[in-house]
């Protein structure tokens, strides 16, 4: 599946794609801040992320900006579909952030959450991370209150503390509130 957003373009990683994303994600400032990113990440790792055959119950787009010379890989953005209530997650490189990506990104994953029928969704980010906090409440989220211990791979596999944040799709389309990109989605 692909997606447009005003300035975004969201598509799954293809083999190729790895060196793009690996110049990205490999920053121990990003990787920390993830929960299913090992740290040292190596290109063997960026590799077999861009070549894994998808789960079809999981969502996994490249946040790339279109240019001149092509597309930029600023990002990564998912949405778990396995879990009972569905999970985003994402993250920007450096040198990309305080632009609005994150949240564009994220709004129009949601478009494609609604058009699936997910009817709620969920998502969370370490208590010292409270950047992502503020890009899920732009987007429409609401703190649950829950603070969740979550493994994060990209610190050792450690637990840290996570707060937890979800979104009613069916409540928020109902009330015509802010949050819909008006992108388009198209299949794979």
């Amino acid at each position: 599946m692909f997606h447009r957003t005003q300035r975004l373009f969201l598509r799954p990683p293809f083999p190729e794609d790895w060196r793009a994303l690996y110049s990205g994600i490999n920053d121990a400032g990003v990787v920390r801040m993830l929960a299913r990113a090992p740290w040292p990440y190596t290109e063997s790792d960026a590799k077999a992320f861009c070549s894994a055959s998808p789960d079809p119950l999981e969502l996994r787009f490249l946040i790339t900006k279109p240019g001149v010379d092509g597309a930029t890989v600023i990002g990564g953005i998912g949405l778990n579909g396995a879990a009972e209530v569905p999970e985003i997650g994402y993250w920007i490189a450096r040198g990309h952030r305080g632009k609005g990506y994150a949240t564009e990104a994220l709004r129009g994953v949601l478009d494609i959450a609604r058009m699936l029928g997910v009817r709620r969704v969920a998502a969370g980010h370490y208590i010292d991370n409270p950047a992502s906090g503020a890009v899920l409440v732009k987007a429409g989220f609401a703190e649950t209150g829950e603070l969740r211990p979550t493994h994060a791979l990209g610190r050792g596999g450690q637990l840290v503390l996570s707060r937890r944040y979800a979104l009613d799709l069916a409540i928020q389309a109902e009330a015509g509130e802010a949050g819909v990109s008006g992108g388009e989605c198209k299949p794979a």
